[in-house]
């Protein structure tokens, strides 16, 4: 009797033991962590935040040339960052932030969420689920990704734009620009130059995505590691930056003239007669193409910044999930 007591006790560690080592399935899949859309628009947000402040005043003098007929060089595009400087004080190199930033936060939040959404859906319809998607769906998932931001954000640019060229007299802040120009210009101007938007998106952010996601594919292909190293992702977005922005420039100007047309005193109504007329007044590679090395500077270290921030803090967040910090 004693005996079979003794072995019963000895048994029972045994299979408390077995019974705590094998959790619910349940439970299991609980731990995992979900990415979620919330995730995506914070991370985009911050991100698109990052890259344009720091590119800002590059931003800023490329669209003064824009819109002006001066003859564009990097010599005198330095020279107009120093002038304003010294005139107006290191923080006016950063006039029309605020507006750029209450622009590109969402923009860029949208913009990154639905390229997810997209990947996702497309994936899904082309058969790749889970998997790197091949390259035509690649391309129209991040130009419909920009197509959507750039829609649901576009009043947002144009007010950001006519922040920046004109003095802090005419426009005292974000809000009194949508007012002055809905009572002085009307409604309808606030989407002025949004065809031409459009136009360029669609090649901009198809280009982009595909070409920082092909290299990033590329890269793990050849280096078997799964994520590349901050450095890396650097590089990737800006030759991503340089080849989309490249394709799309001459839309990108005539969306600033249409857009500033009401302070400039232009008459820009169509795309096809802003064309005519940049052409006409300073030809195609000084007028279309005004300021492009500007871009070459700014495009590819801003969506190299853009890219790595979303990123970095994309892994970031999925850590925190992994610890317990966020749950949904």
């Amino acid at each position: 009797m004693a005996h079979r007591v003794h072995d019963r006790q000895s048994r029972l560690p045994v299979a408390q033991a077995t019974v705590l080592a094998l959790p619910p399935t349940s439970q299991a899949k609980d731990l995992r962590p979900r990415w979620t859309a919330l995730d995506s628009l914070l991370c985009g947000a911050f991100a698109g935040a990052v890259a344009k402040t720091v590119i800002a005043p590059l931003d800023r003098t490329k669209i003064i040339f824009q819109v002006s007929s001066k003859r564009f060089s990097a010599k005198e595009a330095f020279r107009l960052i120093y002038c304003t400087y010294m005139k107006h004080g290191l923080l006016s190199l950063w006039r029309g932030n605020s507006a750029t930033m209450v622009r590109v936060m969402p923009y860029a939040a949208i913009q990154f969420c639905s390229h997810e959404q997209y990947k996702k859906l497309l994936g899904n319809y082309f058969g790749y689920q889970g998997k790197a998607l091949p390259p035509f769906p690649r391309f129209l998932a991040g130009s419909l990704a920009g197509t959507t931001a750039a829609m649901l954000t576009y009043p947002l640019d144009m007010v950001r734009a006519r922040m920046a060229v004109t003095a802090r007299e005419m426009y005292s802040n974000i809000m009194h620009v949508f007012v002055r120009i809905s009572q002085e210009e009307g409604v309808k101007t606030l989407y002025r130059g949004f065809t031409p938007t459009i136009l360029g998106v669609i090649p901009y952010a198809g280009i982009t995505f595909f070409t920082y996601e092909t290299l990033k594919k590329l890269h793990t292909e050849k280096t078997k590691r799964s994520q590349p190293y901050p450095h890396e992702r650097l590089a990737f977005g800006a030759c991503a930056g340089l080849i989309g922005q490249s394709a799309s420039y001459p839309l990108d100007v005539v969306r600033r003239r249409m857009q500033t047309a009401g302070v400039t005193g232009s008459s820009y109504g169509t795309i096809l007669g802003t064309m005519r007329e940049i052409v006409t007044q300073e030809g195609v590679v000084r007028g279309l193409y005004k300021g492009l090395s500007m871009n070459w500077l700014k495009g590819p270290v801003a969506v190299g910044i853009s890219f790595t921030t979303f990123d970095i803090t994309h892994s970031l967040l999925l850590k925190l999930h992994q610890m317990g910090y966020f749950t949904h």
